[in-house]
């Protein structure tokens, strides 16, 4: 992990600050910014968003779906967690908290959008920063791309009606047009072109070409990230000026659901039997969040200053120190992991 990195929690902040002192500062080109969209979605912020996820989809080889066997144990409770208790997990979590527990305290024009912003957050499992968790948990990293690679594929055809359907239980109007715009926009495209530059660059049969590409692609895709936090804060900086409890209490419901995912993801690994290594990127994968296309998905469906973006960008907010603490369970645990008698078996 880089040094720009490894401090991504106080650019994350700093880039709040700037974005809400901006957003007062300079309205007018905030609202011009805003406005330029094609069907309700911001080209602005879809370049930006391109610029963040094609670096990291460049990362990974699709090839390695055929691996998918070796781990099957880990890839199933992965698979099953992402997809049939995140998301569900979420809706819940956001209609007690937000739309119980915390409406008092909260704008209650928002309630619903605050409650979309998080369904979509859970709904989109991360395919990125996986890979530097991984890497701090000694993961095993044919599994993490082999995970990352099935997620995708699956979030390509997945993402819309799981979000549709959440959404619309919670009696939210779902402009279905522009979720599937942006599935197309933030995992389709973006995954072909970045097939197709990793083909590009891997001809010659070595990853030379592609390792110095993404050496320089990387800063570029975590700058482009704080760059759209500054467009986001902007907009919302009256918001949380006037009222700074609101991110405290939209973290309450992430941070829980977080916790949730990823102790029931490893406990799962551990009772299968499955490796500490396999276990440990398992349990991550399954509590992180892709929350580009979770920010581009509450921008495109609800714009810029509703508060299902605020609530994904809450999301950003609290991804890199809540996943380290993560990080340091996992690898704080690994002797009593190793302990089961089921995962001693399999070792053997």
């Amino acid at each position: 992990m880089s040094t720009f990195e490894r401090y991504l929690t106080i650019w994350v902040f700093l880039c709040i600050i700037v974005g809400v002192a901006l957003g007062h500062l300079l309205p007018g080109v905030f609202h011009f910014v805003g406005a330029l969209e094609v069907a309700k979605v911001n080209l602005p912020v879809a370049i930006l968003i391109w610029l963040m996820i094609i670096p990291m989809l460049i990362k990974i080889d699709f090839r390695s779906l055929a691996q998918v066997g070796i781990y099957w144990r880990g890839i199933g409770v992965t698979l099953f967690i992402n997809w049939a208790v995140k998301p569900f997990s979420m809706a819940l979590l956001a209609w007690l908290f937000i739309g119980w527990l915390f409406r008092p305290y909260l704008p209650g024009d928002q309630i619903d959008s605050y409650i979309a912003g998080l369904i979509i957050l859970a709904a989109a499992p991360c395919t990125a920063m996986v890979f530097v968790w991984s890497n701090l948990t000694r993961g095993e990293p044919l599994f993490t791309l082999s995970q990352v690679a099935v997620n995708d594929a699956i979030m390509i055809v997945a993402f819309a009606p799981i979000v549709g359907l959440l959404l619309g239980l919670s009696a939210i109007i779902v402009p279905w047009d522009t979720l599937i715009l942006s599935v197309g926009l933030y995992i389709i495209v973006p995954v072909i072109i970045a097939q197709l530059l990793r083909a590009r660059l891997t001809r010659d049969g070595t990853t030379t070409a592609l390792d110095a590409t993404l050496a320089k692609l990387q800063p570029l895709s975590l700058i482009a990230l704080l760059v759209t936090l500054v467009l986001l804060f902007g907009f919302q900086g009256q918001q949380i000026i006037a009222q700074p409890m609101i991110i405290a209490l939209l973290a309450v419901p992430i941070l829980i659901q977080v916790y949730f995912n990823s102790a029931l993801a490893y406990f799962l690994n551990r009772l299968v039997g499955e490796r500490h290594c396999v276990a440990g990127p398992s349990a991550l994968i399954g509590a992180s969040n892709f929350f580009e296309l979770a920010v581009a998905a509450a921008i495109s469906l609800f714009g810029f200053h509703s508060g299902a973006a605020l609530a994904t960008v809450v999301g950003v907010l609290i991804e890199v120190p809540v996943m380290l603490t993560v990080v340091w369970a996992v690898n704080r645990s690994k002797h009593w992991y190793e302990a089961s008698p089921a995962v001693s078996r399999n070792k053997a």
